[in-house]
């Protein structure tokens, strides 16, 4: 059960946070539409490609399909038109589809977040990947391959997908981040506050800092200095994590190269999976973000975490590149 002042949290931020401009300032995805589906053209050159814009527990995810048409996605500052809404579809991670490289594989992808850069890994436009191409499933099953290595998605009859996000990674040297050995928990210093933290890689690299309240969590705060701290060496996603009992943890999420969103699948999993193999938490747990619940479930070591959640079509329309 959610706390009600974490009901009364979610209500008010859907509310409160702010577009975010092109500097690096919070903004949110649009709400789920309830209309019929629009469609509109966004014009930044000369051939045109498809796009789908699609939610994942409040996630703005934009979809290009350019499997057909192998078109490289374009440089970072048209990525940045393409993601701020006044200029573009708008969106928080962009997922750029090309022919698979794998037979058994439906598509391989590239991600990147709505300041252009690249990253490995969102389960969240996994999701919204899957439902997209729910045509193409064989069994209700479809493999991709990623920047972060293969992952698979099952599609399930109450419109929720699964997917397969692979073996977590503690090791520091492959998260990347910078410590002597291997623990459950690190001190990190930022601004002369010592922090008590964990590191996880979940294809891409987390931090997860527990709080007693998510909804006075210093995320607007903390989030920046710790995403470029000198500790992780390519950046890092930082997760403000409440836990509420063995099977629920409520969760908000500032995003490398998006900062605050709605949810963070990744994120999702990493602040389970930490907090799991530091005996926390049950296999399967309920992540409540701002934006909507995730389900994480991991059976420890060797195992692939696995993330169920929403994927939902808010608009389609055309992008002339």
């Amino acid at each position: 059960m959610v706390g009600g002042g974490y009901v009364n949290y979610i209500g008010s931020r859907q509310k409160s946070i702010q577009r975010r401009n092109l500097q690096g300032a919070m903004r949110v995805p649009r709400e789920p539409s309830t209309t019929p589906v629009s469609a509109r053209t966004v014009t930044l050159a000369r051939m045109p490609l498809r796009y789908t814009s699609m939610q994942g527990a409040g996630n703005r995810i934009l979809i290009v399909d350019a499997r057909s048409a192998s078109v490289e996605p374009p440089p970072e500052d048209v990525l940045r038109r393409l993601a701020d809404e006044a200029t573009g579809p708008g969106f928080d991670q962009l997922m750029w589809l090309f022919a698979p490289i794998r037979a058994t594989s439906t598509a391989s992808y590239r991600v990147f977040n709505r300041d252009g850069s690249e990253v490995e890994q969102c389960g969240n436009g996994l999701r919204c990947v899957a439902r997209r191409l729910e045509g193409e499933a064989v069994d209700g099953r479809l493999q991709f391959d990623s920047p972060a290595g293969p992952v698979a998605a099952t599609l399930g009859a109450d419109g929720r997908v699964t997917v397969d996000m692979g073996v977590p990674e503690f090791e520091p040297a492959k998260i990347p981040f910078i410590a002597d050995a291997r623990r459950d928990q690190y001190e990190l210093d930022v601004g002369g506050t010592t922090l008590t933290v964990a590191a996880v890689s979940m294809g891409n690299p987390h931090c997860v800092i527990d709080v007693a309240d998510v909804a006075t969590a210093r995320v607007a705060e903390l989030g920046p200095r710790i995403e470029v701290h000198e500790r992780f060496p390519e950046r890092v996603n930082v997760g403000f994590r409440h836990v509420v009992n063995r099977s629920t943890i409520d969760l908000r999420v500032f995003e490398r190269g998006t900062g605050e969103t709605l949810a963070c699948g990744t994120g999702a999993c990493a602040a389970v999976v930490s907090a799991q193999a530091a005996g926390r938490l049950d296999d399967t747990v309920t992540v409540n973000l701002p934006g909507g619940q995730l389900v994480v479930s991991w059976r420890g070591p060797g195992e692939s975490a696995r993330l169920t959640g929403n994927a939902e079509l808010i608009e389609e329309g055309t992008l002339n590149l």
